[in-house]
């Protein structure tokens, strides 16, 4: 192998050769740190600017190692690329150029082209048993599957928002090979594969970097996890954009999924991190930043970031579907049919609107395209955040779930399926981790804390039914059945996804570039008319109609074309529309006038 330097940043080991790595820790807070080689020597590292401390030694890939904090503490490298088991015992060197690519020509895939599809690696049976689910996803319509957060996390049950070490893959998922082995078969399906990474914060255990790195957080800032992270430092920043370009480069990964960017206070970090990207991605290859973003910001929409969760989207849809009117949902079921409205038509519902606090959030967005709008109805968060992890199979009306899907894979937005949804899955999916001791405990009684101001929980006796995120049985709950796929019921429901997908191939991608929203309307209670132009000048007219009575609609012209009603045995065309019910027509550029 021939000497090579690192492609980016200071943080983790980087190989120079087949026996030399050269080892770095940021660590200003530390008086001295020496390199602990298992099963070798122990090396003191040089203190250089800044609180850099540096060391090389004569190792190669698969040592295992730690960093001896001032004779005291021994730690795992914050920017491990491996672990040899947990988040507190040795990383591990490992050659990020020793994999070779099958499909090392792949170029990704526009992001119009894009359906999701959501999914936990463990509970999906490890990158493994992906692999071999992967070309049904492909025949089904799915272009791209999204991995839940990787980094290594305490224990092996974990969502994946509790990971410590944020370049090091989870263990027990598999190995850094076995995961671009997988990346590679997608792509040589034509996939694309996302991943979820988390910026925000760091799980609560096994973070040393308080005892060495005090200032890689802030105490005047806190979030939900803590003390907040001081992205105003050179070190920290890159630490968190030299990962992205990890999973990036050295993975080929073709996307990021950001999660809870509102929580990361510094609003010159996001571009400066889309910008790196964008310089450092081979020209020609298409790859996608998507943000979760509470606050709405369309502005980074509008150059810097490809798209943005659309949890305004969901949480109307959800409340029409489900009528619950508690926590969040309380901001989207108060007036639903004109927020109905403003989300078919502009995309965010809260453009600097006032929620149910008084606080106003957002900012416009019905001049953004409506691909930069990624809509779903089900998630991790709005599937796992309820105290039972209820699917929306279990709570919605068939008909009506049946007309939510069709604006979900028909609309120009882009679609996210979660695991399972697709066949009608009714097993739930809960929140689930494998603390040990009083973090357990914490844990535990943390989470059924939060549903004490929902009426249904408010005895004490009905909180304690709430599943223990511990207890392996909840871990193995969470898991699809993937052996009732072809049960009658579960066979209609992916019957109806795989037509729905082959009409979004067939007659909306391929006129999804360059498409704008035109506006929608109410018809009356939950119902809405919604319209928008695509590319070509054709134009897609949405006629949905999500309550319980039948409802009078403008019919469309004459020469525009019904691709789909979701109800059974409807030709569309008519001056009425049934309850529970969505038809999507597409007009033609041709009758466009």
């Amino acid at each position: 192998m021939q000497n090579r330097p690192a492609r980016n940043g200071q943080h983790g080991p980087v190989l120079l050769d087949d026996s030399r790595t050269r080892f770095r820790l940021w660590a200003p807070d530390a008086q001295s740190v020496s390199l602990v080689v298992v099963g070798g020597d122990t090396l003191p590292m040089q203190e250089g600017a800044d609180g850099w401390y540096s060391v090389e030694a004569d190792v190669g890939a698969g040592t295992q190692y730690s960093f001896l904090i001032d004779n005291e503490l021994q730690v795992p490298d914050p920017a491990s690329r491996a672990q040899s088991a947990d988040i507190h015992d040795p990383s591990v060197v490992i050659d990020p150029a020793a994999y070779q690519w099958r499909h090392s020509d792949w170029q990704g895939r526009p992001w119009h082209e894009t359906v999701l599809y959501e999914l936990h690696v463990g509970s999906y049976g490890g990158y493994a048993q992906i692999e071999q689910r992967l070309q049904a996803l492909a025949d089904l319509g799915v272009t791209a599957i999204e991995l839940m957060p990787l980094a290594e996390f305490p224990g092996d049950r974990n969502w994946g928002y509790d990971g410590v070490l944020l370049y090091a893959p989870e263990a027990s998922y598999g190995t850094p090979d076995e995961l671009k082995h997988l990346i590679d078969t997608a792509h040589g399906l034509g996939l694309m594969v996302f991943i979820d990474v988390v910026y925000n914060h760091f799980g609560p255990d096994g973070n040393y970097l308080h005892r060495y790195a005090k200032h890689f957080f802030r105490h005047d800032q806190q979030t939900p996890w803590g003390d907040g992270i001081d992205f105003r430092r050179r070190e920290v920043r890159d630490f968190f954009i030299d990962n992205a370009l990890m999973w990036l480069m050295d993975y080929r990964f073709d996307g990021l999924r950001m999660d809870a960017v509102h929580a990361i206070p510094d609003r010159t970090f996001l571009p400066e991190l889309a910008e790196r990207v964008r310089a450092e991605v081979e020209p020609g290859r298409h790859v996608h930043l998507v943000l979760e973003n509470e606050h709405n910001l369309a502005s980074l929409l509008a150059d810097d970031f490809t798209a943005q969760w659309n949890d305004d989207g969901h949480n109307v849809l959800h409340t029409l579907l489900t009528d619950e009117s508690q926590g969040y949902y309380g901001d989207y079921h108060n007036d639903s049919t004109n927020k109905l409205v403003r989300f078919l038509g502009e995309g965010f519902i809260y453009q600097g609107h006032e929620n149910r606090r008084g606080e106003s959030r957002g900012e416009p967005s019905g001049h953004l395209p409506p691909t930069s709008f990624v809509l779903f109805l089900q998630n991790h968060d709005q599937t796992g955040n309820r105290a039972f992890g209820d699917r929306l199979i279990n709570l919605a009306p068939a008909d009506a779930l049946k007309a939510a899907t069709t604006v979900l894979l028909l609309s120009p937005m882009v679609p996210l399926l979660f695991m399972g949804e697709e066949w009608g899955a009714r097993e739930p999916f809960l929140f689930f981790t494998s603390h040990h001791g009083e973090l357990a405990d914490a844990v535990r009684e943390g989470r059924r804390g939060e549903f004490a101001e929902f009426a249904e929980f408010a005895d004490e006796h009905t909180r304690e039914r709430i599943p223990d995120p511990n207890a392996l049985e909840t871990y193995e709950a969470s898991k699809p059945d993937f052996s009732k796929r072809d049960e009658p019921e579960h066979a209609e429901w992916l019957r109806l996804y795989r037509q729905l997908l082959q009409l979004r191939h067939a007659e909306i991608v391929p006129r999804l570039e360059g498409s704008r929203f035109l506006g929608a309307e109410a018809l009356g209670e939950a119902a809405a008319l919604a319209r928008w132009q695509l590319g070509d000048g054709s134009e897609l007219r949405l006629e949905l109609n999500l309550s319980g009575k039948d409802l009078a609609v403008t019919p469309p012209a004459a020469n525009t074309r019904l691709l789909h009603s979701s109800r059974e045995g409807d030709s569309g065309g008519t001056d009425t529309i049934p309850a529970h019910t969505a038809r999507m027509y597409l007009l033609d550029s041709a009758g466009v006038s």
